[in-house]
């Protein structure tokens, strides 16, 4: 008998709701309905008070959407999952609130949901082939994480931003070049328009894989942003320069995020590796990848709209969860920082936490 879990995201600027459907193992979307807050481009990036209040007055309607696209009503529910953290703090209050209150009234089981984990379970919804152990990059606009992953719910950080993360360094980028918010998608078309090697930026830590320790695949592009903005503010034509200037920022994060996570699946020798989050929308990034484990190693990517903040990969991570038994108390609580369950340290040096 298929069970159905409704799986609610708010941790930022997208309210979502999605209906999955469990059966004989395998999860299908039957709905899914993401509004993103066109408000915050007027600001040039996410104001969490508005974004609180927005998710408030959208995330009933979006329900029903969910709901009556999946062609059910509240009642054929088995489930609500909803993402616990990290995230923005009234954000994910709202959803929060709502998900619990839902749940209450229809008795049925909660869980709160790591954000992070339903990223690292998105391509599953179309890849079934997906499967435990592989590497995980997750790159968006507030994380960029490097995983080992032997198993559903056991993790091992390889690495993670010291600073910025990828996705935030693009927006600032964009912003820089006169782009807009958010400006991921515009600086890629850019890109593709720029001469390479016209701008040479620096690839930050890129030399610490040569080394052994805790910093081999760390990443940091608060250094990478700041050669950017020197030479947008020393260049002569900024216009004529803009497509160069995107170009060759975009081939230095690339370098990057994609030496890191080729060299940590050589050292592991696994034979997949799969990328999430809003940056692996960039097909420059996914095809870097791609080419440069190709024949040896299976990169899975879920489609754009499952990359940026869903509520599908929300539901898919808690239906695993919910499957093993486990359920979040009437006394769950947001919090921004919450940790990704079962992480470790990683062993490729040795150490654990």
């Amino acid at each position: 008998m298929a069970e159905r879990i409704l799986g609610l995201e708010t941790s930022c600027d997208e309210t979502s709701a999605a209906v999955l459907r469990m059966e004989a193992g395998r999860a299908s979307l039957d709905g899914l309905v993401i509004l993103s807050q066109d408000v915050h481009r007027v600001f040039g990036g996410v104001v969490p008070e508005l974004a609180s209040r927005a998710h408030v007055q959208a995330i009933g309607s979006v329900v029903e959407r969910a709901l009556a696209d999946a062609g059910i009503g509240l009642s054929a529910l088995d489930g609500v999952v909803v993402t616990a953290g990290p995230g923005l703090a009234g954000a994910l209050l709202v959803g929060v609130t709502y998900g619990k209150a839902l749940a209450f009234s229809l008795d049925r089981p909660l869980l709160g949901v790591n954000h992070l984990e339903g990223h690292l379970f998105a391509p599953l919804l179309e890849d079934a082939e997906l499967a435990p152990p592989f590497v995980g990059l997750l790159v968006s606009g507030g994380h960029t994480m490097l995983l080992d992953v032997p198993a559903w719910g056991e993790y091992h950080l390889l690495g993670r931003t010291l600073d910025d993360a990828a996705g935030e360094a693009f927006d600032k980028v964009a912003k820089l070049l006169g782009l807009g918010y958010p400006g991921g998608a515009a600086l890629e078309r850019l890109a593709l328009q720029g001469r390479p090697g016209r701008f040479r930026f620096p690839r930050p830590m890129l030399q610490e894989l040569e080394r052994t320790g805790p910093n081999r695949y760390a990443f940091s592009f608060s250094g990478l942003k700041t050669a950017v903005l020197r030479s947008v503010r020393a260049s002569a034509d900024l216009e004529a320069e803009r497509a160069d200037i995107a170009r060759g920022f975009q081939d230095a994060a690339i370098d990057v995020l994609s030496a890191k996570t080729v060299h940590a699946v050589e050292a592991l020798g696994y034979e997949r590796a799969m990328v999430g989050g809003g940056v692996a929308c960039n097909r420059a990034l996914v095809a870097r990848l791609r080419e440069r484990l190709a024949g040896r190693v299976r990169v899975s990517v879920a489609s754009p709209r499952l990359n940026t903040d869903n509520a599908a990969m929300i539901a898919a991570a808690g239906a695993w969860r919910l499957g093993r038994g486990e359920r979040s108390g009437w006394d769950l609580e947001p919090r921004d920082d919450l940790a990704l369950p079962g992480l470790a340290g990683s062993s490729l040096w040795g150490t654990t936490t």
